[in-house]
């Protein structure tokens, strides 16, 4: 049996095809199938609707333009959310605020005694209602939107949009090893954040 994913890639597929073949306005169909992912995508990294609902517009604003040079050499998903990641990258870079320093060696090597990611962090593998509930949302979104746009970009990815880790060294062009790195310290930064969520005892009072 064809699995979920298979079965969007063909989808989008067979959209594209129509599109670049003159029907433009099944763009809209296009459109439909990733905004409300995208909007998401954009409110974890920008923790602000406005920016998200930016983010949507411009992504989707480049995705037309250049959508007839797509080969489809890799999944459309992972193509869309490259194309979502510069335009986040760009409007920090744009924005009334300091960009963030350029990156050095360092920043790519584990510190002493780290070691690479395994598995999920504790919080992206919560029961819904858990995860449903106000308080831990909101600052779940907080958490995660104060984080350092390197790491904040591969800790939604990961995590929160389930791209593994060859796919998200692909949207964002950089090695899996970075990947992998950047991860481990997002998550080592959330998990200190969430402290208080996770660590305290139901049965204490």
């Amino acid at each position: 049996m064809t699995n979920r994913p298979e079965r969007e890639t063909d989808k989008d597929a067979g959209l594209i095809h129509a599109i670049n073949r003159g029907e433009a306005g099944r763009f809209g169909d296009l459109v439909a199938r990733y905004q409300g992912r995208l909007y998401n995508f954009g409110l974890r990294l920008c923790n602000n609707v406005q920016d998200a609902e930016d983010l949507v517009q411009e992504t989707f604003l480049n995705v037309f333009r250049h959508l007839d040079g797509f080969r489809q050499e890799t999944k459309f998903k992972n193509w869309l959310y490259r194309i979502a990641g510069n335009v986040c990258i760009k409007k920090r870079r744009r924005s009334k605020f300091a960009p963030e320093p350029d990156l050095s060696l360092e920043d790519f090597m584990p510190g002493e005694g780290d070691a690479l990611p395994e598995r999920p962090p504790e919080w992206a593998v919560q029961p819904l209602d858990r995860l449903l509930d106000e308080e831990l949302s909101a600052a779940l979104r907080e958490k995660i939107a104060a984080l350092p746009e390197k790491y904040r970009l591969v800790v939604v990815l990961r995590d929160i949009e389930g791209f593994s880790t060859e796919e998200t060294a692909g949207i964002l062009d950089i090695s899996p090893a970075n990947v992998k790195v950047r991860l481990h310290r997002g998550r080592l930064a959330l998990r200190e954040a969430l402290k208080g969520y996770f660590d305290h005892d139901p049965s204490s009072p």
